[in-house]
């Protein structure tokens, strides 16, 4: 079976999972202009917040299918 999960999904995943970190937070952001949320880990360094998304939700124009293109949720 093929899989588009890569190993810094695996690792963003594992981090979340674990309880180890406390730098994540829930990010209010627009994903190709339409309102969205993101999961992300906020970094510091130097006077600079750095915020990299993990994960973002899902938007209504996006359209998510399994590796056959069969529609999420049939």
């Amino acid at each position: 079976m093929t899989t588009n999960i890569t190993a810094a999904h695996r690792d963003a995943f594992a981090a979340l999972t674990s309880g180890e970190y406390g730098n994540f937070a829930l990010f209010s952001c627009f994903v190709n202009g339409e309102q969205a949320a993101a999961i992300a880990a906020v970094t510091e360094a130097g006077g600079q917040c750095t915020i990299t998304p993990l994960f973002v939700s899902v938007t209504g124009s996006m359209m998510l299918t399994d590796h056959d293109g069969e529609p999420a949720g049939s």
